[in-house]
């Protein structure tokens, strides 16, 4: 009997080494309908126009943000964007507290074509990484990848690496995106946790 225990055993081992592992599904954060899941944070006009996420009006504060519900840690972000060419814009990651928003309490992928500092415009993560020289935005529709893993956070920008951290200053936290000025919009923002 105890044989035929062990062989079973080993045989359900050997099925679960050899089952195809399952993959995190992933998760829309703007539906292109509405901004549930999302707290706006200052006086922006955020609205969806059109199933796209739209920000373009003078605002009060110079920066305004919609920050997520949920708290994320280990995760790939597909973001499309589209900036006008002085939109002073940017994607919010690990966010420690939703209702402080900035980048120095995130780790912010910049969208500024227009930076006076370029060395952290567009492509970089402000006060971590410069971007020489930095790639335009303005004008067309984007894509940034963000891939937080422990302490290892990868930008990418239309298909190129522009910038990689080792940090752990915050492992976990909101996502939050930007309006400081000009146009921004959003017609995709999808996370796969890992």
């Amino acid at each position: 009997m105890q044989r035929f225990t062990a062989l079973g055993f080993v045989i359900a081992i050997a099925m679960l080494a050899a089952a195809p592992q399952a993959h995190a599904q992933a998760v829309e954060l703007f539906n292109g309908k509405s901004l549930d899941g999302w707290e706006q944070l200052g006086s922006a006009n955020w609205r969806v126009e059109d199933g796209v996420l739209v920000a373009d009006n003078k605002v009060e504060k110079p920066f305004n943000y919609i920050v997520t519900k949920q708290s994320f840690k280990n995760f790939t972000l597909h973001v499309e964007f589209w900036a006008s060419d002085d939109a002073n814009s940017g994607v919010h990651i690990r966010c420690s507290d939703p209702k402080k928003v900035g980048d120095h309490t995130c780790y912010e992928a910049n969208i500024f074509d227009q930076r006076p500092d370029a060395t952290y415009g567009t492509g970089s993560i402000t006060q971590f990484v410069e971007v020489v020289p930095m790639p335009k935005a303005g004008g067309k529709w984007n894509t940034y990848d963000i891939t937080a893993k422990g302490r290892q956070i990868t930008l990418v920008l239309n298909g190129q690496k522009t910038a990689e951290l080792h940090n752990n200053l915050w492992p976990e936290g909101m996502i939050a995106l930007q309006h400081g000025g000009g146009t921004i919009k959003y017609r995709k923002v999808t996370l796969t946790p890992m």
